[in-house]
């Protein structure tokens, strides 16, 4: 990892890859969720208490033509602002162009400056070099701390990369917290090491779940994905969400563990629903004997139990993706047990890690998000970490 905590950047412009891709409330466009940026305070802070000036660029939702208001960074500035104790934040109106230029020549040392959405350019996403070469003007050092979009070979991201010398490329202090806790799991595993994978389709976790069959001891597996594995075994899952196409796939990943001796562990009894709705009539039934016109929404008391003792065994727990319908009242229990596990395991000393939307948005909601070891901040590049691949926006740094 780089070291960052040890470069002093009195002096010094760093032209900091954060990933303030937050959500904005539709009507108002101000901040609904601010994890991000509260994770990004730290890297700047350092940067200007060492007497160094910054230079922020990110990304901001998926403007199609060119800039649009309601994708503007400009909306970010305020709350910004406050996050680093009422510091005055300049925003430039472009990226690269002449403000741009301007006002980053002009920063003085302890001063912050926002650039506008990096995607108003298509080239950004394309991995221009040109583009990234007018960005990578900016700055005396560049410092990649947005996780979030280290699976993504952008400009901005990894291209820029080419115009600093490695001396001068740095991983922020999220970035490295997010790849050591990565690296925790995938590389230092302390056993029995968990995996719980949730979430509706098997096609979007096949390979973090081979991949994991080289690493974990037991693997958890619930959300809608269940009810494949469910009924390539033979059961009957009623109108359960199914991958027909994927049967195959669930059988071969069934003996694969098998055959490495790694425990599947598959929801005996669920919560079904006579419909996919909030005021559904629900029920509880054995996860391969469901009745027709019923769904299975959550897992059921009996897969709850079996589920906590096993993650409560655990020496290190990796967490990607919900239980069930968690976003409904009726069908959030069994991820919130799952929470209560993964906390109860952690305080007894094992290391836990938990990412991808969905787990993070329930170990927020439920409260949980300070009883487990770490929260990764990035869906997709954690997603891509854990499937063996290697990801543009470190290797650009390491290389």
């Amino acid at each position: 990892m780089s070291k960052f905590s040890n470069h002093n950047f009195a002096n010094q412009k760093a032209l900091i890859r954060v990933d303030f891709n937050v959500p904005l409330d539709k009507t108002t466009l101000e901040i609904t969720d601010d994890t991000r940026i509260k994770a990004a305070i730290p890297t700047i802070q350092k940067v200007l208490n060492d007497g160094g000036s910054v230079i922020l660029m990110s990304h901001l939702g998926r403007p199609k033509e060119g800039p649009e208001d309601k994708y503007s960074l400009k909306h970010i500035v305020n709350h910004l602002s406050k996050l680093l104790g009422g510091k005055t934040v300049f925003f430039a109106n472009d990226c690269i162009g002449e403000q741009a230029t301007l006002t980053a020549s002009m920063l003085k040392a302890g001063e912050v400056l926002l650039l506008e959405n990096l995607r108003f350019y298509k080239e950004e996403e394309k991995g221009d070099e040109a583009f990234a070469q007018k960005l990578s003007k900016l700055g005396d050092v560049w410092v990649n701390d947005a996780f979030g979009t280290a699976h993504r070979a952008h400009a901005s991201t990894a291209i820029i990369a080419k115009f600093f010398p490695k001396e001068k490329r740095f991983f922020g202090l999220l970035m490295e917290a997010e790849v050591n806790a990565a690296e925790q799991v995938l590389h230092k595993a302390q056993k029995p090491f968990t995996a719980i994978i949730g979430g509706a389709k098997v096609s979007d976790k096949i390979l973090i779940i081979e991949n994991l069959l080289e690493k974990a001891t037991d693997i958890i597996i619930g959300g809608g994905m269940a009810y494949t594995f469910m009924k390539a075994r033979g059961g009957k899952i009623g109108s359960s969400l199914c991958e027909d196409d994927r049967l195959q796939t669930a059988i071969e990943i069934l003996e694969k563990a098998k055959a490495k001796n790694v425990s599947i562990h598959l929801p005996e009894d669920s919560v079904i629903a006579d419909k996919f709705a909030a005021d559904a009539n629900t029920n509880t039934s054995p996860s391969d004997a469901i009745p027709d016109g019923w769904m299975g929404l959550d897992i059921g008391p009996k897969a709850v139990g079996i589920f906590s003792e096993v993650i409560k065994k655990s020496k290190t727990v990796l967490w990607n993706g919900p239980m069930g319908v968690f976003e409904m009242q009726k069908f959030q229990t069994g991820t919130k047990a799952i929470a209560i596990a993964v906390a109860e395991s952690t305080q007894s000393g094992a290391f836990s890690l938990v990412g991808g939307g969905d787990s993070v948005a329930a170990v927020n909601q439920f409260g949980f998000n300070d009883k487990v070891s770490y929260v990764s901040t990035g869906g997709g590049a954690m997603l891509e970490y854990f499937e063996g691949k290697i990801l543009p926006g470190i290797a650009a740094v390491n290389e």
